[in-house]
């Protein structure tokens, strides 16, 4: 159930308060927009975590589809053998 908190700030549990320390200026800034997008700090710093989370695991996501394009190895219907990773890996060693 939410809980109403002092500043109207409402919590769905569970929540943990999280103490850091931010530069002076930085947070008069961090306040400042915070109040132009219409947010608390903690809801306006709450969302720039998830962006940047979302953000980063949006990035992992495309390099290993990079690097897994990478390695794909188009199999020929008529060229079954060539699933036999052994025997490619043999071949790939004769021919250095």
């Amino acid at each position: 159930m939410p809980v109403l908190t002092a500043g109207n700030t409402v919590y769905t549990h569970p929540v943990a308060k999280v103490m850091i320390s931010i530069p002076d200026k930085l947070l008069e800034r961090l306040d400042l927009r915070a109040k132009e997008v219409g947010e608390s700090r903690s809801g306006f710093l709450q969302h720039l975590v998830e962006r940047e989370v979302n953000a980063d695991e949006q990035r992992r996501r495309e390099e290993l589809n990079r690097l897994w394009d990478e390695v794909r190895i188009e199999v020929p219907a008529d060229r079954p053998d060539l699933l036999d990773v052994v025997q490619l890996i043999r071949e790939d060693r004769e021919s250095h």
